[in-house]
């Protein structure tokens, strides 16, 4: 729920920030009778402030064929919009454009919502991404240095046991290979421009980025067919169950010697990795399918209007969330949900590389050959050990379904 309330607040923001200036706005008790429709002082005092104000003056303001004198009268050769007009309509999109190109946004001359989009981009996104990223190497190396390595408590058995098939080191792989080219080639795009360039130059940078843009968007097949199979092979094994509780109440033994909670063969914290990359995955992978196909795969506007009719927006005080949305302002919103589910699932895998790695000795082997030894298993999953054994010395027998 925590997290569904999360992302209801960041769709919101979204929404918001991806606004034209003034798009939300509330209606003015002005009637502007003073300047004759144009904006007042005060409106200007208001933008200066940051307030939010009502560009109903000039959104409708566009002028038409209704208004354009008659062809008799003075003026009346020259239709009912004039120049501002003109502009306007082209901004606010209700111009009418035509195109000897046929699509979904060739009819777009001017895209109101293009510098919010980037000063995000450029600004929150890429400021708290950064933080988040830096915050979570502090946290491990904060850990480590206090926890050290996770060694086990008994001496190794010097006999090992199948954890993982060939068939399910493939899938982690294939999954974890691209998500680290993807994550790499996603932060060049993003801070390529301000780390890189200014170190090597922009001729230097750019056959870079040019690689790393093909990289991202065909390496992410290789991340969708990854996510599909260990999804198969292994959600039935992530299903919660009452060990799980304990597991947690005691931390997993992460923080004291000699503490070794009971569990199958995945654990509560590897539960929470496996329906975290599930999530995280099936949303990354949607709107990098959005990005790939340009203006084919809208969604955000269909989800507004649910939202809206759901009254959750309204709920946490954002108001109803727009439910008409230009092609442009969808690729946007794609792909600044897209950049910001990355930065959450860098964060949570790089506490994953960490216990897999340096963080705990022999985990590591479950998926470099596929074996542990007997003593980190009964440390580690005990549970899962007593089933291993119990098949082996019963071939015919069936696991224990989980609880």
């Amino acid at each position: 729920m925590t997290l569904f309330k999360i992302a209801v607040a960041v769709l919101a923001l979204m929404s918001v920030v991806m606004q034209p200036a003034g798009g939300l706005a509330q209606t003015p008790t002005d009637s502007r009778a003073a300047t004759g429709g144009a904006q007042t002082l005060e409106d200007i005092l208001a933008r200066q402030r940051g307030e939010k104000i009502d560009d109903a003056f000039r959104r409708n303001a566009t002028g038409s064929d209704a208004a354009a004198a008659d062809i008799s009268q003075q003026l009346g050769t020259l239709g009912g919009a004039s120049d501002p007009e003109l502009w306007r309509a082209l901004r606010f999109g209700s111009a009418r454009v035509t195109a000897t190109s046929r699509g979904p946004a060739t009819d777009v001359v001017i895209q109101d919502s293009g510098m919010a989009w980037l000063k995000f981009r450029k600004g929150p996104l890429a400021h708290w991404g950064g933080y988040l990223l830096l915050g979570m190497l502090g946290v491990l190396a904060l850990f480590y240095a206090l926890r050290g390595k996770i060694r086990l408590d008994g001496q190794p058995a010097g006999q090992t046991i199948l954890r993982f098939s060939a068939v399910e080191r493939f899938a982690h792989w294939l999954l974890a290979g691209s998500f680290v080219l993807l994550g790499v080639t996603g932060l060049l795009t993003l801070f390529g421009r301000v780390a890189i360039i200014p170190l090597i130059g922009k001729d230097a940078f750019a056959p870079i980025a040019i690689a790393g843009k093909w990289l991202h968007n065909n390496v992410a097949w290789a991340f969708m067919m990854g996510l599909v199979m260990v999804t198969i092979l292994w959600i039935a094994q992530n299903l919660p169950n009452r060990h799980d509780l304990k597991w947690l109440a005691l931390g997993g033994g992460l923080f004291v010697r000699g503490v070794h909670p009971p569990a199958r063969k995945f654990n509560a914290g590897q539960k929470i990795i496996f329906w975290s990359v599930l999530i995280f995955g099936i949303s990354i992978s949607a709107t990098g399918l959005s990005l790939l196909f340009p203006f084919e795969l809208p969604m955000f506007a269909a989800t507004f209007t649910k939202l809206n009719a759901l009254g959750l927006p309204q709920m946490f005080g954002f108001g109803e969330l727009p439910g008409t949305l230009g092609p442009y302002q969808e690729m946007q919103l794609a792909q600044a949900w897209h950049s910001i589910v990355a930065f959450l699932f860098m964060a949570i895998i790089l506490a994953h590389i960490y216990l897999g790695t340096v963080g705990m000795q022999g985990a590591f082997d479950a998926m470099g050959n596929g074996t542990v030894d007997v003593q980190w298993a009964k440390e580690h999953h005990g549970l899962w050990y007593d089933e291993v054994m119990q098949e082996d010395a019963n071939p015919a027998s069936t696991r224990t379904p989980a609880e």
